[in-house]
């Protein structure tokens, strides 16, 4: 054997300093390339050389006919290059046939939307140029490449169910506001949302064949669908698929011939989004005979796809030097173990393989399969460590650049499979998804790459955790999940459900306990789901993965912190927020995330709070150490309580403010209208100027989308003040991004967030105190929209117990009809088998519903944020005066998520059955009367909706008892407030004013009968009047 002791010493060197997992080596692929040729001579030496030679020959294995293995030429691995470059160059079209020009097919590579000239209206684009976002009435906008000949197609990636016209157009067609693709003679469209097609007239398109694939009761696309748009210039037709299925030839003889082409092209209502995928992604659904517009990388996808073979035969096979024989092994316990034949060969096939692992199409269509086909076999993630060997693997043997677009673009193709996979009875499709997602953010630096610069910049991460509702039972496969269908026949004299009827027969008892059964399958397949996106999160929130770097968990918050800055920031922008739907799932998975992480935490901390008495410490609100976003406080502006409250602030929390920040608090304050001003201003001059704006502004799976396009070059959306701008003053504060673990959890005397804590705060430990910041922000959440969707989606329980009553009507008609009258009768049946196939629909669609927002545990979750702000209110409120610093949301979350647990969830879930549910009544009631006329609270909307709530609370038996139970002392305070504007003069003059209007001239009770119930006018001098006479 030759001397190989410098390149043993060497690779071993290095496969020791990457042996921990994910660990934070900064090597290259360049340390294992050997640079010389008395390298390569000594890199033989490792192993003997017919062993090596044979064991490339198995590596690396020729698709030519040779020599039997006896005759074939020795491989070492100073001719390994000159061997992989020829393997890889076999099958490879030439340059002049690669760079031929597709015939039927004019402009350029890669094929994008046209931002430059190509558009009409406003709209936002994305960095790639393929996702848009409507943001004016009717925004147009095509591709840059046209078709003339040919069979072609392209898909559209549905974000939003709303308005749009997508299809082909000409050069000659010109758009405006009103008119789009289809309306004019020369552009071809389909509008899913109306299930029609256009083409300057319109007519009914698609119909039937949703019905086939869906239901009756829902003929339109929805969010998550994929629409193929083909076009064959050879027979001149036009056909439209939906999700892989065909709706029909739309259109024949369309214009062909000289000077005639078409291009892909979309118009779009406000807030609508899409994203294109003209081939530079695999196409989801591919055609027969149809090419995509954009040519795929053939070349590159053979390169790739020999390159992954040559690795799993690494991975496979094991060299045996004692008996100078090769094993083959199960790849899925392959590990890396630092052996330098392995390594340098795996530099080999990593050097060519790295740059191609850059490009998206590869990732998704090679990579990313390759690493689902590892997870198959099923079990937990944990039982794959091959994913993670071969993480190590690519931060080893790849560029730091290269492993980072890599790991973005796998990202990247995992949420777009996720997000527009169809929903199968299993939901296995997501299911696999998340399991290769949760798999590569076990991976340490992996992890920390994510979290720092994709999963919250780049991407709408937050999809990974939600789960959409199918608008399509048959294509969701509810039928066979929820055979039997049931909803309620029987109503109290409100017309409500009667949760317990004793007057159900023996059938409805069945058909309702055969129901419950298909929801409970249903939900546990729903519950996987939901494991493994709690999983998710739990991975972003581990705090112990600190040696390469930074936590992930600060990371996590740092980010999160700016993801709720941007939702609250553009309130008046809907098209910046993150989707509501998307906020409610979560919330869910981050409550269960947290309060996990939070116990675990507690049981190693004894006598510290647990997750079921979770609060907020008040002094969050005033040391300066979160950024609430100018969020209004009880007490009004934070400027004016520093200014105020400040002598306050010294000697309950020893926070001492300089009067120089005062004064700077105060010039912001008055320069505000100048900013706002200069903010409202033109950012750019010319079409396709670039508009700052948050992440959430973009299409429905890629980042942001910083082209703003419009033809009249005005911006019509801008942040009052700018996100990347801090305000100039804050107590002791650091910006989001400049904080660091010390700063939130604190250390050698520093309390990080709890800095400042008030005389009446008890000095009980609570958890660490970054999952404070992380309650206080699940809370935000759940101001800014959540509430918001869960009382949306009620509405599919109304409509079910609107057709309930309705059929129930129409058969007690039927009852009735005499047998004489067929042609009533007739129509009576028909209306009952329409509101029967309404019904069936909707109860497997409120199953679904029940299951991921309204079960017991999504209960159970709201009622834990609800017990969360009643108990933040009444710490702060035991702080007296720094009680206004409470931000206003505590109080609105704490009265919204009663309402929810009293509305929304029932009747599947009635609030009675919670823990502790008439205590926490009590608790509510009591701060509802204190707070309604507290002097320290100065907003006039949250002092109205205090009111209002009351109110409210004092109308339902069980909520004024509530009331009732309060202290004497705090009843008597509540009155004396309630009766404190009658004091005032003004009141009781108006009041003895009206009193005499009303029973004196009558006028404000003039009819016994509403005037628009009577048959005769309201001046008929004989209308029953109460007028004094």
């Amino acid at each position: 054997m030759h001397d190989c002791s410098n390149v043993c010493t060497t690779v071993l060197t290095l496969s020791d300093r990457m042996s921990s997992r994910g660990g934070g080596t900064s090597l290259t692929r360049r340390n294992y390339r050997l640079s010389s040729d008395s390298d390569k001579a000594r890199a033989t030496g490792i192993v003997n050389e017919k062993l090596l030679s044979d064991y490339l020959h198995h590596v690396f294995p020729s698709t030519k006919h040779g020599p039997v293995a006896s005759l074939r030429k020795p491989l070492g691995f100073q001719d390994l290059g000159g061997h992989l470059e020829n393997l890889l160059s076999e099958e490879e079209p030439s340059e002049e046939i690669r760079d031929q020009p597709v015939e039927g097919r004019l402009g350029p590579q890669p094929v994008v939307l046209d931002h430059t000239s190509g558009f009409e209206g406003l709209l936002f684009v994305d960095d790639d140029l393929l996702g848009v976002i409507g943001h004016s009435n009717f925004s147009s906008i095509r591709a840059t490449t046209c078709v003339y000949k040919g069979k072609w197609a392209y898909e559209v990636l549905i974000s939003s169910q709303g308005l749009m016209q997508i299809g082909w157009c000409t050069l000659n067609c010109r758009f405006n506001q009103e008119e789009g693709v289809g309306d004019t003679p020369d552009s071809y469209a389909y509008d899913g949302n109306r299930v029609r097609k256009w083409n300057v007239t319109t007519t009914n398109y698609g119909k039937a064949a949703m019905i086939m694939m869906a239901d009756v009761s829902s003929q339109s696309w929805a969010a998550g669908d994929i629409v193929s748009c083909l076009i064959d210039l050879d027979e001149g037709t036009i056909t439209f698929c939906l999700n892989g299925q065909s709706l029909g030839t739309a259109f024949t003889n369309i214009k062909t011939g000289p000077g005639v082409a078409y291009f892909p092209s979309i118009s779009l209502s406000f807030k609508e989004s899409v994203a294109f995928n003209f081939g530079s992604r695999p196409l989801r659904y591919p055609v027969d005979g149809y090419l995509p517009l954009q040519n795929p990388p053939t070349s590159d996808l053979l390169k790739a796809q020999k390159l992954l073979g040559y690795v799993k035969n690494v991975l496979c096979s094991a060299i045996d030097t004692q008996e100078d024989r090769l094993l083959e092994t199960d790849c899925a316990m392959w590990s890396l173990n630092g052996e330098p034949t392995v390594l340098i060969t795996l530099a080999h096939i990593f050097n060519h393989f790295a740059p191609l692992m850059c490009k998206v199409y590869l990732v998704e269509d090679v990579l990313m399969n390759f690493l689902l086909g590892i997870l198959e076999g099923g079990g937990s993630v944990d039982e794959h460590p091959l994913i993670q060997q071969l993480l190590d693997l690519f931060w080893l043997l790849m560029e730091d650049y290269e492993v980072n677009e890599c790991l973005k673009q796998l990202m990247m193709s995992l949420l777009r499979a996720y997000r527009f996979s169809p929903i199968i009875p299993d939901l296995g499709f997501q299911i696999h998804y998340l399991r290769l997602t949760t798999a590569v953010l076990h991976h340490e630096k992996s992890r920390k790459y994510l979290l720092n610069n994709v999963l919250f910049d780049v991407l709408r991460s937050v999809v990974f955790f939600y789960i959409k509702t199918p608008l399509r039972v048959k294509e969701a496969g509810l039928e066979e999940l929820i055979p039997t269908t049931w909803w309620p026949t029987h109503f109290d004299k409100e017309g409500k459900d009667e949760r317990e009827c004793k007057d159900e027969s023996p059938d409805e008892r069945l058909r309702r306990r055969a129901y419950e059964r298909g929801c409970q399958r249903l939900k546990k397949r729903i519950e996987v789901v939901e494991e493994l996106q709690v999983q998710i999160l739990r991975l972003l929130l581990n705090n112990k993965d600190k040696t390469t770097g930074e936590a992930s968990r600060y990371i996590f918050l740092n980010k999160f912190r700016k993801f709720l800055q941007e939702n609250a920031s553009n309130r008046g922008h809907p098209t910046a927020l993150c989707p509501p739907e998307y906020m409610v799932c979560f919330l869910h998975r981050l409550i269960t995330a947290v309060r996990t992480c939070w116990d675990e935490g507690n049981r190693k901390s004894l006598g510290s709070v647990r997750s079921e008495e979770a609060y907020v410490p008040p002094q969050l609100f005033y040391n300066g150490k979160v950024d609430y976003f100018d969020l209004q406080r009880l007490g009004g502006l934070l400027s004016h309580l520093k200014k105020t409250l400040k002598d306050d602030l010294a000697s309950k929390a020893n926070i001492i403010i300089d009067p120089a920040e005062i004064q700077a608090a105060s010039m912001d304050d008055l320069d505000e209208d100048e900013e706002s001003g200069a903010a409202q201003r033109p950012f750019g001059a010319a079409m396709g100027g670039a508009l700052a704006r948050p992440s959430w502004l973009s299409s429905p799976t890629l980042g942001r989308a910083n082209r703003f396009l419009s033809t009249a070059a005005v911006s019509l959306m801008t942040p009052r003040r700018p996100l990347t701008q801090p305000e100039k003053v804050k107590v002791r504060t650091l910006a989001v991004e400049q904080r660091t673990e010390e700063d939130i959890e604190g250390s050698h005397g520093n309390d990080g967030l709890l800095l400042g804590r008030p005389v009446e705060e008890p000095e009980q430990p609570l958890a660490d105190k970054s999952l404070l910041e992380i309650v206080d922000g699940i809370v935000m959440m759940y101001n800014l929209s959540v509430h918001q969707q869960l009382g949306k989606m009620v509405v599919v329980s109304d409509d079910v117990h609107e057709y309930a009553v309705a059929l129930k009507d129409t058969e007690e008609k039927i009852a009735r009809c005499p047998a004489r009258r067929s042609d009533i009768l007739d129509e009576l049946q028909k209306s009952q088998k329409v509101f029967s196939e309404k019904l069936n629909h909707l109860s497997r669609r409120l199953a679904w519903i029940n299951a991921t927002i309204y079960s017991k545990e999504k209960m159970l979750d709201v009622y834990w944020l609800l017990c969360v702000c009643i108990r933040t209110i009444e710490h702060a409120d035991n702080t007296g005066s720094l009680f206004a610093f409470t931000p206003e949301f505590y109080l609105n979350v704490a009265m919204n998520a009663y309402s929810a647990l009293k509305n929304y969830f029932s009747p599947a879930n009635s609030m009675e059955e919670l823990p502790g549910y008439e205590e926490t009544l009590t608790q509510l009631a009591a701060i509802l009367a204190k707070h309604f006329a507290d002097p320290r609270i100065v907003g006039t909307d949250i002092k109205d909706s205090l009111m209002q709530a009351l109110a409210s609370y004092v109308c339902y038996p069980q909520s004024l008892r509530a009331v009732e139970r309060i202290p004497e002392e705090q009843r008597v305070a509540m009155m004396r407030n309630l009766l404190a504007p009658y004091e005032q003069r003004p009141w009781a003059q108006t009041n003895w004013i009206l009193v005499r209007l009303w029973r004196g001239c009558g006028f404000g009770y003039r009819y016994t009968r509403l005037p628009h119930l009577l048959k005769t006018k309201p001046e008929d001098a004989n209308l029953p009047s109460l007028q004094s006479k």
